[in-house]
């Protein structure tokens, strides 16, 4: 009979550490520690092969399991030496679930499991303390409730405050058994309003119904939101574990936290956590309470203190990473209820993976494939302004979760935050977070919230996301109904209002009113340039360039670690105040003299700033595409023209003089040029510019635009080599989809280059000419293509765009259907489509090596900078990928583990 359920405890365990995906990541973890001898309360998990089954069979298990699920549990009870519903010494269970990854705070958990009328008298009198007895079962009944059975969590916490109001109770611990008592009577009651039916008393009902709602928390809209965004498969499911209960809650020899081996903010080897007296788990991660610092346990309980590291040591040297834990001390005896390895920001990533290698942990590879590429993107971050800081009012503290600055308008709920997002940067600021606060998070610049800790939901979850985050600041109180916050700063109350600017300090969880500057990190600093400089050792010949237009952009990005541009724009640079007059004089030129006159006005433009480009990479190639965009882009647009058209004889001389200066011409001449500029945009006017007249064959149309570029671009490079800088010039002709084409633009550039090369005397210089493939046929007549071509560029924005028949700006309208209905895997624009769009660039690439075996292949569309598509680059064999300044770091990384991936595939086939 196939196994579905898997024991552990008592020093055993049915599975180990290995058994990730069928155990989840807590059910192996719990297997682990109980094969080590670590103290582990018994119990079994039930695979994730379950979960899958479960949601195939109409939400109901096989019999098979209920078989395997009973026999576990009579294992269990024999262990315990305790019954399930027994009514003298009840055994109690907590019901969790555990995926293969770690989706902190997206499913359900249920503890005290097994309480009832009767289990909760026989738990009083065999513990000597009513007070906990029925603290527990009021805890199950809430949580069962609200789990279980669907009932609103607040329904039972107007019940709860209510009682603390009556009695005047401070405290949560203030309550009274008689209080607590009356508190389950009206839980009672109100789960019988909600379900019309009594609380279930039978125990074994429970179970069931407990593990069938941690199966079914798998697909609720939290957690599929969390694996989208995480990109976790649907398809392995969840683990549901099932383990006799400890508890922290006995009094003040008693408690629970959280912690992990090192610091998951900083990576810093300090031992992190927090902990609570007299509390269960979910009071530390809820954020009901604000937990103490773990450090603060040696002084409460010092012998469980030196237990829990020299077992969490131990831990993290078994596992060689850092390992994220729970325990409960129940009456001074410490039991360890989950180790996994640690979610962590980005820069702890990388400093934990430079440090374990310098400790002798892990190897070099193993520290480069220990870091996701995304995760870079937090260590370039920017922080604030350290002067501008200065003047602003810093009206809050709390504790520094998630490192990194963010700038924007409070939101005090979810909901609200997502639409101030549209219109701009959000800060979402809460009481504390939830899971249901996910979609709010995910659009957010940073979080705050007034209670948790450094394990709380917001915590965790804005570590993993990347997000600046400060928790615990206490003098924060949130009224989401008013859409307010009252906060107490320097003896004085001030009220933040939604939409107004806050500043967050994520590594210091300081809190300013109003909006700072931000500076750009230092991607020169110890940990990370030790780690990129490992990265690069392993990424071997593989290039990484930038799309840089402008000298700025290219020293940025040269100080990420570019090895050259792989696109530069030219049309980007049209754009500029000083420069659109001089375009629109060529656009509207009816005849090629008056174009060139025109162009010859933006040679010196383009000049400089090519000479800037091949400056600033100093011997490192420069990819330029020639003009690609349709010529109406560079003209306003034909409701605005028609507006000024109608507005000219009413405008006063002032209105005048603003239409003057926007178009570029003088006040006495709007009158004719007006109506001639909307003449030449009806002209222009296409049904569909993405495939019309642009690019490439906007060079064969107008050859003089090709040769001013020419000029500008060759000029320049004779400039800067003059200086004694070595110059790499890529010429990129833009949409070809015929070798005919190429070969027109081609002999334009060519000529234009011997002439300015000639003149200077270095007609050696080394440049080359090649194209950019982003439309079906160029990638088909790939071999035909490369007999003009020296190199391939793929466009794979209009390559996606073309081959699959999708706008990229229409597609965001149906999209979210697409990746529900798991049509494509993710967003084909955003992640490159192997399935489809790979084919044809790998295709190309083929075709275009038979021809020209040396042909330089790159990709420099918005994937080059997206992992898993410079991963399959890699495997396509191209040279290079090219991606956005910022993303260069994380090219870099991703090209290196797939390098590495590549070379313990080739290991494995050679020694099979």
């Amino acid at each position: 009979m196939k196994k579905y359920v898997y024991s552990f405890g008592g020093g055993t365990a049915d599975g180990d550490g290995k058994m990730r995906e069928i155990l989840g990541g807590k059910g192996a973890g719990l297997a682990e520690m109980s094969k080590a001898g670590v103290p582990v309360p018994g119990g079994f998990t039930i695979s994730t092969e379950v979960c899958n089954l479960f949601f195939e069979n109409n939400h109901k298990v096989p019999k098979e399991v209920d078989e395997q699920i009973r026999e576990a549990l009579d294992k269990l009870e024999a262990q315990m030496g305790k019954k399930l519903g027994g009514v003298d010494d009840p055994l109690l269970l907590s019901v969790r679930s555990g995926a293969k990854f770690s989706m902190p705070g997206m499913m359900n958990t249920i503890l005290n499991l097994g309480l009832n009328d009767k289990t909760t008298e026989g738990l009083a009198k065999n513990t000597g303390n009513p007070r906990f007895a029925y603290d527990c079962y009021r805890r199950f009944i809430q949580m069962f409730g609200e789990v279980a059975l669907h009932i609103d969590m607040e329904k039972f916490d107007h019940i709860f405050d209510a009682r603390k109001a009556k009695v005047r109770a401070k405290l949560d611990t203030d309550l009274k058994a008689e209080d607590l008592k009356a508190i389950i009577e009206d839980y009672k009651n109100l789960v019988k309003k909600e379900t019309r039916k009594e609380f279930p008393q039978d125990a074994y009902e429970q179970l069931t119904l407990a593990r069938d709602a941690v199966f079914n928390s798998w697909n609720t809209p939290k957690a599929i939101y969390y694996r989208r965004m995480e990109k976790i498969p649907d398809s392995i499911g969840t683990a549901a574990n099932v383990q006799a209960m400890v508890f922290g809650n006995m009094g003040d020899n008693s408690g629970t936290g959280v912690g992990f081996t090192r610091n998951p903010s900083t990576g810093e080897h300090t031992f992190y956590g927090e902990f609570l007296v007299n509390a269960q788990g979910e009071d530390v991660v809820a954020g009901i309470r604000t937990p103490q610092p773990i450090e603060e346990l040696k002084n409460v309980m010092p012998e469980a203190y030196n237990q829990l590291r020299e077992i969490t040591s131990n831990l993290e040297n078994h596992y060689r990473d850092v390992q994220d834990f729970e325990f409960t001390i129940e009456q001074g005896k410490l039991y360890m209820l989950q180790t996994r390895n640690g979610k962590r920001t980005g820069p702890a990533a990388v400093r934990v993976a430079v440090d374990m290698v310098e400790e002798g942990l892990i190897s070099k590879p193993e520290a480069v494939q220990r870091v996701a590429p995304n995760q870079l993107d937090q260590l370039l971050h920017p922080v604030l302004d350290p002067a501008m800081r200065k003047g602003l009012q810093k009206i809050a503290t709390g504790l520094p979760a998630s490192p990194g600055a963010a700038v924007g308008r409070a939101a005090f709920s979810s909901e609200d935050a997502v639409e101030l997002a549209k219109k701009g940067p959000v800060i979402l600021v809460r009481k504390e977070t939830t899971p249901d606060d996910i979609h709010g998070m995910d659009v957010s610049k940073g979080i705050l919230t007034a209670v948790g800790g450094l394990t709380s939901h917001a915590a965790v979850v804005a570590r993993g996301m990347g997000r600046p985050c400060v928790v615990g600041a206490a003098s924060v109180s949130v009224d989401e109904n008013k859409r307010l916050a009252t906060i107490l700063s320097e003896g004085k109350r001030l009220t933040l209002k939604e939409g107004e600017w806050i500043s967050l300090d994520g590594t210091l969880g300081e809190v300013y009113l109003g909006q700072c500057k931000t500076n750009e990190p230092d991607p020169k600093s110890h940990y990370f340039a030790t780690f990129m400089e490992w990265a690069d050792s392993f990424r071997g010949n593989f290039g990484v360039r930038a799309n840089a237009d402008i000298p700025r952009d290219a020293k940025q990005a040269r100080l990420f670690g570019a090895e050259g541009i792989g696109l530069c724009r030219t049309e980007h640079m049209f754009f500029a105040e000083d420069r659109i007059p001089f375009m629109q004089a060529m656009i509207l030129a009816r005849d090629v003299e008056t174009r060139k006159k025109a162009l010859a006005k933006l040679l010196p433009m383009q000049r400089k700033d090519f000479a800037g480009l091949f400056e600033s990479m100093d011997g490192f190639p420069v990819v330029i595409r020639t003009l690609d965009p349709p010529l109406h882009e560079f003209l306003p647009k034909r409701e605005n023209l028609m507006v000024d058209i109608a507005r000219l004889p009413y405008a006063s001389s002032r209105d005048k003089k603003e239409m003057a200066t926007t178009y570029g011409v003088k006040i006495g001449e709007l009158k004719k040029y007006l109506p001639e500029l909307l003449s030449r945009v009806e002209e222009l006017h296409e049904f569909n510019p993405m495939l019309g007249h642009r690019g490439c064959r906007l060079g064969i149309t107008y050859p003089e635009v090709t040769e001013m570029q020419a000029r500008a671009i060759f000029e320049a490079a004779v400039q800067v080599a003059k200086k004694g800088i070595k110059v790499i010039p890529e010429v990129m002709i833009p949409l070809v989809g015929s070798v005919k084409e190429l070969e027109n633009q081609k002999a334009l550039v060519v000529k234009v280059a011997d002439e300015v090369l000639g003149n200077a005397g270095l007609k050696n210089f080394k440049y080359y000419v090649g194209t950019m493939i982003e439309i079906p046929r160029a990638a088909m007549t790939a071999d035909e293509i490369a007999r003009e071509a020296e190199f391939f560029s793929f466009g794979t924005n209009d390559l996606t765009q073309t081959t699959m028949g999708r706008s990229r700006d229409d597609y965001t309208k149906f999209s979210r259907q697409y990746e529900d209905l798991k049509i494509f895997k993710a967003d084909p624009f955003a992640v490159l489509d192997q399935d489809g769009v790979g084919k044809v660039v790998e295709h190309a690439v083929k075709l275009g090596r038979k021809t020209r075996p040396d042909l330089e292949v790159g990709i420099c569309g918005e994937h080059g900078g997206e992992p898993s598509s410079v991963e399959f680059c890699y495997r396509v064999g191209m040279n290079y990928v090219s991606c956005s300044p910022y993303r260069v770091p994380i090219a870099r990384l991703a090209a290196a583990q797939a390098a590495l991936s590549t070379d313990t595939k080739a290991e494995v086939q050679r020694t099979a």
